[in-house]
């Protein structure tokens, strides 16, 4: 049967104003790929994340630009090389791998080699506001088992010190967002230290973060916009103790599964984030997350509404999608 190709641009609501260091939203926009062989259909969702320089009209123009070789059939490993990381390698990859799933009638996870894929406790994100705002978002969560905190202003103590009091049991990440510099450093790891944080996400700059191999790192330090695809790991070796992969800029699963190895063989610990986006995103990434170090896929419950069938979080778990979303 021929292969066909379909996107789609869809808008969900955020439940309440999602703010980190770089601004604030109130919408998830995503482009859905289903890729059809005229009896399995598969999906894949990804994010376009403007940092990145993506919108989602140059997401559906990378799409769209390798339709034809798509609906000739394409192979993953063939995308691999017609596509860039980014979100729209991401979309067709995972549309691939289901598509891939249900024509051979198996698990995707049995696809990767995965037996039996287990619920995993996700962090849950708390946005960046004012210490005493912070303090009672921290609060209202503090039973749920790890919570990540969005920072990144010129002085995050008192924030720290007080999601610390909100949520006295929980483990916590602490996200900068690339808002602190080689100068406020140290006051914000003894602060994170005193705190017990768990985990600092990318606190410098992208390509302006030498300053992590020079300072001692009290609390381990992670990469997410300073690594995209497994060619960056290397780099990170000496400043970062932990990799975020995101699909999103991975450019999906393939490379994800890819990433995670090599991190893991050079002594990284491993992260899977989300952007904010459905539970058809965050499927595919509860692969990747199967013995993560931090686990973070809870894109879809900041959203009003997720879609339906979506994937079912109870107390702080996350469990592997049912076929009827992915895979």
């Amino acid at each position: 049967m021929p292969i066909s190709l379909a996107t789609a641009v869809e808008h969900f609501p955020i439940a309440s104003t999602f703010t980190i260091s770089r601004g604030s939203k109130t919408t998830a926009s995503v482009v859905t790929c289903a890729i059809s062989d005229g009896t399995a259909s598969g999906r894949g969702e990804c994010v376009p994340y403007g940092r990145y320089g993506e919108t989602i009209e140059s997401v559906l123009s990378e799409i769209e630009a390798v339709r034809q070789r798509i609906e000739a059939g394409m192979t993953r490993l063939e995308l691999q090389q017609s596509m860039k990381p980014g979100a729209a390698r991401n979309a067709v990859d995972c549309a691939l791998w289901d598509l891939e799933a249900k024509q051979a009638n198996k698990s995707a996870a049995m696809l990767v080699g995965l037996a039996d894929p287990v619920a995993l406790i996700t962090a849950y994100t708390i946005s960046l506001a004012e210490p005493e705002e912070m303090m009672a978002q921290a609060a209202k969560y503090a039973h749920r088992a790890l919570l990540k905190v969005k920072v990144g202003t010129a002085d995050d103590t008192s924030r720290i010190r007080a999601v610390r009091k909100g949520a006295p049991g929980s483990s916590i990440i602490l996200d900068a967002n690339e808002g602190w510099t080689p100068e406020n450093l140290p006051f914000h790891f003894a602060a994170c230290a005193e705190s017990g944080i768990a985990l600092i996400e990318q606190p410098l700059p992208a390509g302006r973060d030498e300053a992590l191999a020079e300072v001692a790192r009290s609390v381990p330090v992670c990469a997410d916009e300073s690594v995209h695809a497994t060619a960056d790991l290397k780099a990170l070796v000496g400043r970062y103790d932990a990799v975020n992969i995101k699909l999103d800029k991975t450019g999906g699963l393939t490379e994800a599964l890819r990433m995670r190895e090599e991190a893991q063989s050079l002594g990284l610990k491993i992260m899977v984030g989300c952007m904010v986006g459905s539970s058809l995103a965050m499927a595919p990434a509860m692969l990747v997350a199967q013995g993560a170090d931090f686990v973070d896929l809870d894109g879809a419950l900041l959203l009003a509404e997720d879609r339906n069938p979506g994937l079912r979080y109870e107390a702080s778990l996350v469990f592997p999608p049912e076929p009827s979303l992915w895979g």
